[in-house]
């Protein structure tokens, strides 16, 4: 029988998994913006839906992080705009390294663009990672995978992105 939603404390839930989400959609989008959006509508989409989570079934970040992985499927979609290049920025503000910022976007455009090459399933993995802080096996439960390909998918995605990071910056 799934939990009812008073055994839920969604204050806590909020507090916990918030920044989780806003991280994996910054990972996977690159555009905070968006990323806020997107942990908007997830924790929306959560609360509409809550009677549906089953404990039995699976975590309850597991059951949080398949609603987010849904909607940046969704949003990525809808969005299809292209990236605006530096070289089209009318103005920079006069109190920067007009030349480390331009070198820190390139590289971050380098990196998000080195990230979009990847199959969705790495994509998926690296943000889970890295952007919402989830432990291997807290990814296989998202996933449905097991903890052990999570492991070895994650070790061959960041050889194949460091390896493309060296070529790109050689």
């Amino acid at each position: 029988m799934p939990n009812k939603p008073a055994d839920l404390d969604w204050d806590v839930i909020y507090d916990e998994q918030l920044p989780r989400l806003y991280n994996f959609f910054r990972y996977r989008t690159g555009n905070t913006d968006v990323a806020k959006d997107l942990t908007a509508k997830t924790m929306m989409r959560a609360w509409r839906f809550r009677h549906k989570y089953n404990q039995d079934i699976g975590a309850f970040n597991a059951w949080l992080f398949q609603i987010a992985r849904s909607i940046a499927v969704d949003d990525w979609r809808k969005q299809q705009t292209p990236i605006i290049p530096l070289d089209h920025i009318e103005s920079v503000a006069s109190d920067m390294n007009v030349e480390a910022e331009i070198q820190k976007r390139d590289m971050a455009a380098c990196l998000y663009r080195l990230l979009s090459e990847l199959s969705t399933q790495e994509q998926d993995i690296i943000a889970l990672k890295f952007g919402a802080d989830l432990t291997n096996r807290a990814i296989a439960d998202v996933l449905s995978i097991s903890e052990t390909n999570v492991g070895t998918i994650l070790h061959r995605t960041i050889k194949k992105l460091k390896l493309q990071w060296e070529l790109t910056y050689a």
